[in-house]
C-alpha cells in the first residue's frame, strides 16, 4: 500500500458471505482460528449470531474490486466467551450512567488463542482496519472496542493508533527439538520426572488412548465428544457456547487440522480432548469426561498433546487459558496481549491507570512462576 492510495472500508454481513480464497489470502494458513473455514463454521452452526450475543460484523479494507485486509469483528451484547475479563469496566461505566453494551469485539470467538487479528495481504493496510473499527464504534455511539489475544507483532500497531494495551498470561509448552516424551523429561528435575511418569501410569491404567484425525473422524466420534463437551460446559459455564452442528462441520471442512484424543475403557469412551493443528502449534481447545479418573485430564490435555506435537515436529503446545497446574507439567508462563479503544477520554484515562498497575502485577507473576518451573537448572530454555 502506498501513501495516498484510496481505500474503501466496509463493515457488515458475515464472514461466510466473503469469498473464502480472498479471506484466507489475508489471514494466511498458520492459525486455524482466523481461517474462513473456522469463522464461517461458527456462523453456519449457529454458535455465533444475533441471538448468541455475537453478531458478526466483519470489516474489509481495499479498493472496490480488491479486498486487501479483513478483520473478524463482532458486536457483543455481553462479555462471555472472551477470556479477557472486562466486567469491572462494564460495571463502572454503567454505574456512571453509561451503556457499556453493545460493544465491538475483534476476536476469534470462544478462543483464547493468540494470533493475528488484523488480517492483511500488505501490513500497510493494518492502520486502515483499525480506523474502520474505531469509526464503527464512534459512529454508533458504542462504549468501546476490544481486540483480544492479538499477535505480539500487532501490539505496536495498536499502540501507535492510541489503543490501550493489556497484558495477560498463559502457559505454553515449547519443543526444544525433542525426539520423544522421555527426551523432554530429561530437561526436568529428577523429582518432577518421577512425578510425571507416575501420573501418566495412573491416568491410563485400564484405558486405551486413540488419536483420531483427518478422514478417520466420523459422526460417531462427534456424538461421543458432544457428550463430553456438554458435560464440561454445563459444569463450568452453565451453557456450552458451541452447537452440535459445529462439530460436524469441523469434521467436514477442517478434518486435517483437527486432532481428537479419546480414552476408552474397553469399548466405552470415557474422556476426550479436542485439538486444532496450526502451522507450528498444537492448540488444545476442549475437554470432557464421563468418568472421574485421577490425572486423566493432565494425560489427555497436556501429555498426549506433547506427544502429538513432538511426533508432528510442532514447536509449541497451547493448552488454553489460565491453569497454574500446567506449570508442573512443563508448560511455561508467557505473556498475552489485548488492545482496547474507548472514545470517551475520561473513561480511557481511568482504564489506562488500571492497566498500568495490572501489567506490573502480571509481569511479576510471569517472572515468579517462570522461576518455579520443573526444569532442572541449566535445562530447557
Amino acid at each position: 500500500m502506498s501513501e495516498g492510495d484510496p481505500v474503501t472500508a466496509r463493515a457488515g454481513g458475515t464472514v461466510g458471505a466473503i469469498d473464502a480464497s480472498v479471506w484466507d489470502e489475508c489471514a494466511g494458513d498458520a492459525n486455524p482460528f482466523v481461517s474462513h473455514a473456522f469463522l464461517s463454521i461458527l456462523e453456519e452452526s449457529g454458535s455465533v449470531g444475533e441471538r448468541t450475543g455475537w453478531a458478526p460484523l466483519p470489516v474489509t479494507v481495499g479498493s472496490d474490486d480488491h479486498i486487501a485486509a479483513v478483520a473478524p469483528v463482532y458486536v457483543k451484547s455481553h462479555s462471555q466467551g472472551e477470556y479477557v475479563f472486562d466486567h469491572s469496566w462494564a460495571d463502572a461505566w454503567e454505574r456512571a450512567g453509561g451503556r457499556y453494551y453493545p460493544k465491538v469485539q475483534l476476536a476469534a470467538p470462544f478462543t483464547p488463542v493468540p494470533g493475528p487479528r488484523l488480517l492483511t495481504r500488505d501490513p500497510g493496510y493494518a492502520p486502515a482496519l483499525i480506523a474502520a473499527i474505531e469509526a464503527v464504534t464512534a459512529n454508533n455511539r458504542l462504549s468501546s472496542a476490544h481486540a483480544t489475544f492479538i499477535a505480539p507483532e500487532e501490539v505496536a500497531i495498536f499502540e501507535d493508533a492510541g489503543w490501550l494495551i493489556r497484558e495477560g498470561s498463559q502457559f505454553h509448552w515449547q519443543n526444544e527439538g525433542y525426539g520423544d516424551f522421555d527426551d523432554f523429561l530429561t530437561d526436568l528435575a529428577s523429582r518432577k520426572r518421577k512425578a510425571i511418569r507416575k501420573e501418566r501410569r495412573r491416568a491410563v491404567e485400564g484405558l486405551r488412548i486413540e488419536h483420531i484425525t483427518g478422514s478417520d473422524l466420523t459422526e460417531a466420534h462427534w456424538d461421543i465428544f458432544w457428550d463430553f463437551y456438554q458435560d464440561t460446559g454445563m459444569r463450568k459455564w452453565g451453557r456450552p457456547y458451541l452447537t452440535r452442528p459445529f462439530f460436524s462441520l469441523l469434521g467436514e471442512r477442517m478434518a486435517e487440522k483437527t486432532l481428537l484424543i479419546l480414552a476408552y475403557r474397553g469399548d466405552t469412551p470415557v474422556a476426550g480432548a479436542l485439538n486444532l493443528i496450526g502451522a507450528d502449534t498444537l492448540y488444545g481447545r476442549y475437554w470432557g469426561c464421563l468418568e472421574d479418573v485421577p490425572f486423566l485430564h493432565f494425560e489427555l490435555c497436556y501429555y498426549q498433546a506433547i506427544d502429538a506435537a513432538i511426533e508432528r515436529g510442532l514447536k509449541t503446545v497451547e493448552a488454553g487459558a489460565q491453569g497454574e497446574h500446567k506449570l508442573a507439567r512443563g508448560y511455561r508462563p508467557v505473556p498475552t496481549w489485548s488492545a482496547h479503544y474507548f472514545p470517551d477520554a475520561g473513561f480511557r484515562d481511568a482504564v489506562a491507570n488500571y492497566l498500568q498497575a495490572e501489567r506490573a502485577a502480571v509481569e511479576r507473576d510471569i517472572k515468579f512462576l517462570g522461576e518455579m518451573g520443573p526444569f532442572r537448572k541449566g535445562g530447557g530454555l
